[in-house]
C-alpha cells in the first residue's frame, strides 16, 4: 500500500522551527497550567523546552505564555490570548497543508 507522511514547520525569523510537537508542548502547558507537566507527560526536557519557548517569544515578537505566581489555583503557565490566536492559525494551516497534500497524492497516485 502507498500512503505518505507529512511534516510541517512554520519557521519565524528563518530560524525557529514551530510544528506539531510544539503545537501539542503549548496545547499540554494551556491545559495542565504547568509547564513542568507539560514536558513531563510529553518526555521532554525542562531545560530545553524552557529555551525553545523564550527563542519562539522572540521570534514571534509577542508573549505566548502567562505566568503566575503564588501557588493558588490561579498560578501556573498558560498561553496568552495572542498565544492561543497563534495555535488556532497554525492548527487551521496544518489542517490546510494536510487537506491539500491529501487531495494531491489522490490524483497522483490515486485511489489504493
Amino acid at each position: 500500500m502507498v500512503n505518505y507522511k507529512l511534516r510541517v514547520w512554520v519557521v519565524l525569523k528563518g530560524r525557529v522551527k514551530f510544528g506539531d510537537g510544539r503545537a501539542q508542548l503549548l496545547e499540554l502547558i494551556d491545559e495542565l497550567g504547568s509547564l513542568k507537566k507539560a514536558v513531563a507527560r510529553l518526555g521532554m526536557s525542562y531545560r530545553n523546552a524552557w529555551g525553545y519557548l523564550r527563542e519562539l517569544e522572540e521570534a514571534a515578537g509577542f508573549k505566548i505564555l502567562e505566568r503566575e505566581a503564588g501557588g493558588g489555583p490561579a498560578s501556573g503557565t498558560r498561553l496568552t490570548r495572542r498565544g492561543r490566536a497563534f495555535l488556532a492559525q497554525y492548527w487551521r494551516f496544518r489542517e490546510a497543508v494536510e487537506k491539500g497534500a491529501g487531495r494531491k497524492f489522490k490524483q497522483v497516485f490515486g485511489k489504493r
